[in-house]
């Protein structure tokens, strides 16, 4: 059932797939951001509940994304994948008949579950085959690509919205996830070429996830892309409310706006692609938090000052963007790194712990809302300082301690 496909797995088309495939988690979250607020409207949901469906959709990912990481290293990284995949078809299809807000959020739970598969098998695949300056180099281009996925799926979300309804939104998820169901099947080739028989034994399970934790360095480098990562998925999670409820824009034209913020993205991923074997890991990833903290204070002032425009919106958020480009790729790397051994455990526990923190601070964002902008960069700046100060103190002294 799972034969892989006879191919050079360093072929042409492997990034661009795992690109591809971590991308639909961004498209998963932000394809509807256009029409939160009319699916609270069409199910009755308040602005928190509706809001759930984001948070609830990160945690699934979290949870899943724990599970495949330790079944991949037992089974191997192709099986999981496309069962993955076929789940997240499943769930986006109870999405579109969803007739209440509680359905809707179980749905999407579970369509999370089936696509947490996809960034988690597509960070041990590159981790199997690549060094870890390498894989670096290899994240920061894929960072750039999947970026492009957000910028446009709100753009896309906003004509379904007007033609097709909410509803319309996880039709054509549905038709993604069996398309990217079929492709794996043909492309996807098994890079875990010794399969771990007792990875998922409970006692093993527990003595490899104890170890990451000891991990002085993983533990350094997973916080300071976790506390990153809450920063950015503040604004995916608040930002529709924001925009269209307090500067009053249109949801058709939120994807415009939310275009330029992921445009920092692709920016900070192509840059940091190209620059990352000159500077090295630590030097991206110290660049990346002082500039998320500057533009975090600096969107900070502006909303405290009472300025809420699309610019001071959108522009300290692009930089904060532009700024998780630099940290993402290569802070992963840096945790998975010295873990060949299991890499999908580890993989698994970063995205759970990353993932996790950005649903509860999904959750903030959305208790928080106060019809101004000060909430949502209250909450931005917070988590780049934290990322900023456990880089400091705890992923760099690591680092140092590892090359002495």
């Amino acid at each position: 059932m799972t034969a892989a496909p006879e191919n050079n797995q360093k072929s042409i088309f492997l990034v661009p797939f795992l690109t591809a495939m971590v991308a639909l988690g961004p498209i998963s979250t932000d394809l509807y951001l256009p029409s939160l607020p009319s699916i609270g409207t069409a199910l009755g949901a308040s602005v928190s509940a509706t809001q759930l469906t984001l948070s609830v959709f990160i945690a699934g990912m979290a949870i899943g994304t724990l599970i495949y990481g330790p079944l991949s290293d037992r089974f191997g990284r192709r099986p999981l994948i496309l069962l993955g995949l076929m789940v997240f078809a499943a769930g986006s299809v109870g999405c579109a008949f969803a007739p209440t807000i509680g359905w809707l959020l179980f749905w999407r739970f579970v369509e999370a579950v089936g696509g947490s598969a996809a960034p988690v098998l597509a960070r041990a695949i590159v981790r199997d085959l690549y060094s870890r300056s390498d894989a670096a180099r290899v994240m920061s281009f894929m960072a750039a690509a999947m970026a492009l996925a957000p910028a446009v799926a709100p753009i896309i979300g906003g004509w379904v919205h007007l033609t097709l309804g909410w509803r319309g939104h996880f039709w054509i998820l549905t038709f993604l996830g069996i398309v990217a169901t079929g492709l794996a099947w043909r492309l996807v080739a098994e890079t875990n070429r010794q399969p771990d028989a007792g990875a998922t034994r409970p006692a093993r399970l527990a003595r490899n996830i104890g170890e990451l934790f000891r991990h002085r360095g993983f533990n350094g480098f997973m916080l300071t892309t976790t506390f990153s990562y809450s920063g950015l998925f503040s604004f995916i999670s608040g930002g529709a409310f924001v925009v269209i409820t307090v500067l009053g824009v249109a949801p058709e034209n939120f994807g415009f706006l939310f275009i330029f913020a992921a445009f920092g993205f692709v920016a900070g991923g192509t840059l940091g692609g190209r620059i990352t074997r000159k500077f090295g890991l630590m030097r991206m990833i110290e660049m990346g938090v002082w500039i998320g903290v500057a533009a975090g204070i600096a969107g900070l002032g502006l909303a405290l000052a009472d300025i809420a425009t699309p610019v001071s919106v959108i522009a300290p958020v692009a930089v904060v963007f532009f700024s998780c480009a630099f940290v993402f790729p290569n802070a992963t790397a840096g945790a998975i790194g010295p873990f060949p051994h299991m890499a999908g455990t580890a993989s698994s526990v970063l995205g759970f712990v990353q993932m996790g923190t950005g649903a509860a601070t999904g959750f903030l964002v959305g208790a928080a809302f106060n019809n101004t902008t000060v909430p949502l960069f209250a909450i931005i700046t917070g988590a780049m300082i934290l990322s900023l100060a456990t880089f400091y103190t705890v992923a760099k002294p690591a680092e140092r301690t590892m090359h002495v």
